[in-house]
């Protein structure tokens, strides 16, 4: 397969099956760069592990149930505006409050925390995305629970 965007003189063959299954195989192991060469050619497929704000279809199904589920969604809410310094979910996904079962909790209510310590793990897409203590400080409370499912922005660790 030829494309000519990005093409140099001589053109440039893309193995487009290849550049999937690295990208696949960069979501699979957690890493964040691979590169492979042959010959002259040379491909290099990387990602920054950000906050995915891009993940825009969240609130789209709570909008389609009845009224039944309008009041389930607004109990949620409110605690939110409740902890000022929560630090919040940059994606959807599950969060794992320990880094395996069996392993104790990355952190527990009265612990002090530095900032850059892990707080807990995201998982979206099967990409586990270690959460940061912002600030340093104490944890002043946990507001999920181990394997819950989080939305984007919702708060889930105190650290005051």
């Amino acid at each position: 397969m030829t494309h000519d965007r990005g093409a140099t003189s001589e053109g440039m063959a893309i193995d487009s099956a290849l550049v999937r299954e690295l990208a696949e195989l960069l979501g699979e192991t957690g890493l964040t760069e691979i590169e492979v060469e042959d010959g002259t050619r040379k491909i290099r497929v990387a990602r920054t592990i950000t906050a995915a704000p891009s993940v825009t279809y969240a609130p789209a199904p709570a909008a389609a149930p009845a009224a039944v589920s309008a009041p389930v969604e607004a109990t949620p809410a409110a605690p939110a505006n409740d902890h000022a310094n929560a630090v919040k979910s940059p994606m959807v996904g599950t969060v794992y409050l320990t880094p395996d079962p069996s392993a104790p909790p990355f952190v527990s209510v009265g612990q002090a925390v530095k900032a850059g310590e892990t707080l807990l793990i995201v998982e979206a897409m099967k990409v586990m995305n270690a959460i940061i203590a912002p600030v340093a400080g104490t944890v002043t409370a946990i507001l999920v629970e181990n394997a819950q499912p989080v939305e984007y922005d919702q708060p889930l660790i105190v650290v005051s």
